[in-house]
C-alpha cells in the first residue's frame, strides 16, 4: 500500500444552490445553524472550477452548533439557471438529504411546521436506538433530524 496516496483528509461544507438565498437561511437558522453576512463573488476563477462564463455568486456561510462549517449556501445572480422543477422524490438517485443529530425532533418538527414547511413522512421510531424524521424545506431541500434515545447503545 503506498504511504502517499492521495486521499480525502476531512470534511469541508456542502454546496447548496437556491434562488431564494433569504428562505434558505431562515430555514436553516430554524434548524439552529449560524448564518453569516453574505458576499458576493465573481471573476475567472469561479468561472473556471464551476465551468460556467461570467459567474456572480452570492454566498452565505452557515456554521452547525459545534462551528464547523457545513453548508456553503449559494444563489446565482449570473448565470440564471431557469424554472424550477418540481422538487424530487426522497428515492431519486443523487444527493438527496443531509442528516443532523438534535435534540428534540417532536420540537424541531414543529418549529419548522410554524414556519410554512413539513415533513417527508413520519417521525419513526427506529430500533428504539433514534427517533428519525425527514424534513423538506425551501427549493426541495431534505434534511433528516436524528435524536438518539438517552441510553441507546453507539
Amino acid at each position: 500500500m503506498d504511504a502517499h496516496r492521495p486521499s480525502v483528509t476531512s470534511f469541508v461544507h456542502i454546496g447548496l444552490v437556491v434562488e431564494d438565498l433569504d428562505e434558505a437561511v431562515r430555514f436553516l437558522e430554524l434548524l439552529g445553524f449560524d448564518c453569516g453576512k453574505s458576499g458576493t463573488f465573481s471573476g475567472e476563477w469561479i468561472d473556471r472550477i464551476i465551468g460556467l462564463e461570467n459567474a456572480t455568486v452570492e454566498v452565505v456561510i452557515a456554521r452547525g452548533p459545534d462551528g464547523g462549517d457545513m453548508f456553503e449556501v449559494v444563489r446565482f445572480h449570473s448565470p440564471i439557471a431557469g424554472a424550477g422543477e418540481v422538487a424530487p422524490a426522497a428515492n431519486r438517485p443523487g444527493l438527496r438529504h443531509v442528516a443532523f443529530k438534535v435534540d428534540d425532533v417532536r420540537g424541531v418538527v414543529d418549529r419548522v411546521r410554524e414556519a410554512g414547511w413539513d415533513t417527508v413522512g413520519e417521525i419513526v421510531n427506529y430500533e428504539n436506538t433514534f427517533l428519525l424524521c425527514y424534513v423538506r424545506g425551501p427549493e426541495g431541500l431534505i434534511v433528516e433530524l436524528a435524536e438518539r434515545f438517552d441510553g441507546a447503545p453507539g
